[in-house]
């Protein structure tokens, strides 16, 4: 009869054998900044909302088995760099704002896959907001 050790053992490689992780996802919801958005006179001088919503993914293979912060994606110097980039910048569009926080995510060498939306609250007048989505993905 088998003990328990070597059971557990055995459904640990049969399950190993039959599924592969995907990459992890990391998921920003609802970061609200302000920035000079626009390119009416009045958007020209005036500080607006933009709510950015982004997903990172990337290969979090050694961080799930090491529970080492040093192999994980960090998401909060990512963060701060959106935020410098949005704060510090003006944008005509909402596309090239998204395709700069996009190149600023995908830069980063263990993302394989993001997507960002920019949303800009009342920019029509009867709608709750405007957005713009882009991706982009790493080639293998």
């Amino acid at each position: 009869m088998r003990s328990v050790h070597s059971l557990k053992s055995l459904a640990d490689a049969t399950r190993a054998a039959t599924w592969q992780r995907h990459d992890a996802v990391i998921t920003i919801t609802n970061l609200r900044l302000r920035t000079y958005i626009g390119f009416n006179p009045e958007e020209l001088s005036k500080l607006q909302d933009v709510v950015i919503n982004g997903e990172l993914h990337y290969r979090a293979d050694a961080p799930c088995r090491s529970d080492d912060e040093a192999t994980a994606l960090n998401y909060k110097t990512m963060t701060k760099c959106l935020i410098q980039h949005v704060e510090e910048g003006r944008f005509r569009l909402l596309e090239k704002l998204a395709e700069d926080l996009l190149q600023i995510m995908i830069d980063n060498d263990q993302v394989t896959r993001a997507k960002i939306t920019v949303d800009k609250p009342h920019a029509l007048r009867f709608a709750d907001s405007v957005s713009v989505t882009l991706s982009a993905s790493r080639q293998p």
